[in-house]
Formats: structure tokens, C-alpha cells, sequence
């Protein structure tokens, strides 16, 4: 909310302006009535930090199952809009629940504690190009990774695809499943406003930040001064023939 108001206060132009300022009033009313601030509530995704002591009752076979009448629950009061169906035949089951869906992803650390994080990855923002990935030659560098995302991002943006601003995920190194969880992670669990700790991939997310705010894509790809509400980077190490690198886009 707070960068949704730093982009009001420094827009140039009056549309996008107007544009902002309507999310704005949308992410209010969804505060006041307990709604979603878009009805594209996408994939079912959760992430669980699990400490290394917890114990669960029923196991983390039963964790999965209650998150799985959770998302069925959540779909049918309508908090989340029925958006998951079979690939091939378009069987929908009408609560967001099928196969592999909810996706789970597990993270071990120390301590006793559960934390449950649920996110709504947006149709459009992963449907329509949100995420791209590509292999590039290690000599290639930094200079190749700025330029494969700033490529993504003109490309997934055309037409307000993805609708921008976004906050943009960006994963390097690892293989390309790897790189593509960093890219979805750095969206998704990344608050706006939050730094690298390394210095390098700091430097990274603020040459990007520039760099696609003075494409002038803007609100829903129609123009205005700001185009990502962040850039976030994650990485792991790589092989030393190339750097996977892929980008995940989070809707605004």
C-alpha cells in the first residue's frame, strides 16, 4: 500500500494517476468488506516454514489435507474464485482442488514453530508470459542477466498482460526448475521494499528497478512513471557453463 502511494505521489500523468488512485480506493474496500482485492485469486500455493522440533498432529500428510479443505472451504464462501480445472479435458471441480493443486513447498529451519504462508499467484501475471526462463553463457554476466529480464518484462507486458505495476521476482543460477521456484519465491514472499543482503544482488535489484520504471509501461501497460513496484532477486549457485535465470511476475 505504501508504494501504491509513493507511485500516486510521483505520477506524471493524469491516466495513470486516475488509475492508482481507483486501485487504491479497491484495496481499501477490500479491507473494509474482507474481500479479495482481485477476483483473479489464481493458483492455490503454500509455503510452509516448519521447525526442525514441530510436531503435527496426523503428520505433514494430514498438514496437506487440511490445507486442502481449507482452499475448498475458502472457494465455496468465495473468498477464492474456482479458477483450477483438468488441463486436457477442462473438468473443474468447482473447490481448487485436483491434482498436484494446492501446491506445497516445504522449508526446514530450527525452532518448534509452524508458519503457513498462502499465496495467490494471479492467472494473468503467469498465464500471459509472468514467467519466462532462458539459460545464458556465463560470460555473458550481469549485463546478460539485466538484459534477459528487461526482454521479459516488455514482452510479458504488452497489452497490460501481466498488469503492471508489478512487484517482479527474479531467480539465477541453479537448474531451471530451481531458478523458476527463486523467481516465484522473490514475487511472492518478498516484501516490497526489502533488499538483497548481498551486495552484488542489491545492486542488481536497484539497476533493474530503474531500468523498468523508465520504460514507461505503467498502469496496466497504458503509459505512466511507474512500471514495477520492485524488483526482487534470488539465486543459487550455478553450473559453470551458464546461468539459468527465469522471472516470475506478481500482478499489482
Amino acid at each position: 500500500k505504501s508504494a501504491y502511494e509513493r507511485a500516486i505521489e510521483k505520477e506524471t500523468k493524469p491516466e495513470a494517476k486516475k488509475g492508482l488512485v481507483a486501485t487504491l480506493k479497491s484495496m481499501e474496500m477490500s479491507k473494509v468488506r474482507e474481500n479479495p482485492l482481485c477476483v483473479d485469486t489464481g493458483w492455490p500455493i503454500f509455503y510452509f516454514i516448519v521447525g526442525n522440533e514441530c510436531e503435527i498432529e496426523g503428520g505433514f500428510k494430514e498438514l496437506e489435507n487440511a490445507t486442502r479443505r481449507a482452499v475448498a472451504k475458502a472457494t465455496d464462501k468465495g473468498y477464492i474464485r474456482a479458477t483450477m480445472k483438468h488441463p486436457l479435458t477442462g473438468y473443474d471441480p468447482g473447490n481448487n482442488v485436483g491434482e498436484n493443486i494446492p501446491d506445497f513447498t516445504y522449508k526446514f529451519v530450527d525452532g518448534k514453530d509452524l508458519e503457513v504462508i498462502y499465496v495467490a499467484k494471479g492467472g494473468g501475471s503467469e498465464c500471459f508470459g509472468g514467467t519466462r526462463h532462458k539459460v545464458i553463457a556465463y560470460a555473458d554476466g550481469v549485463e546478460g542477466i539485466k538484459k534477459f529480464v528487461v526482454d521479459c518484462f516488455v514482452a510479458s507486458t504488452r497489452a497490460g498482460a501481466i498488469c503492471p505495476p508489478s512487484v517482479l521476482g527474479v531467480g539465477i543460477g541453479g537448474t531451471a526448475n530451481v531458478a523458476a521456484n527463486l523467481a516465484k519465491e522473490a514475487a511472492c514472499l518478498r516484501t516490497v521494499g526489502s533488499s538483497h543482503p548481498e551486495k552484488a544482488f542489491n545492486d542488481i535489484e536497484k539497476d533493474l528497478y530503474k531500468a523498468l520504471n523508465e520504460l514507461g509501461i505503467g498502469i496496466m501497460g497504458a503509459g505512466g512513471d511507474t512500471s514495477v513496484l520492485a524488483v526482487n532477486v534470488e539465486y543459487a549457485y550455478t553450473h559453470i557453463a551458464g546461468i539459468c535465470v527465469a522471472t516470475s511476475s506478481n500482478c499489482m
